[in-house]
């Protein structure tokens, strides 16, 4: 009886923790992503060719959602 009790009372807790495991760091890569195509938005033209990037390549990675 407990049982069902704490699962009407949290929803979640019917949801297998790997789920939320796995939305946890999918979120985080997105998070990832987009913070570092934001850094890359910030270089000027010789940190990007410090870096060996051309303005080309980093405009293509810009153009990306933040889901790829």
């Amino acid at each position: 009886m407990d049982s069902s009790l704490g699962q009407l009372a949290c929803p979640s807790a019917s949801i297998p923790s790997t789920v939320w495991q796995r939305g946890l760091a999918q979120l985080r890569i997105w998070r990832r992503n987009w913070r570092t195509r934001r850094q890359l938005a910030s270089l000027d033209a010789r940190q990007l060719a410090d870096a060996g990037i051309s303005t080309a390549e980093r405009q293509m990675e810009l153009n990306k959602p933040f889901w790829r």
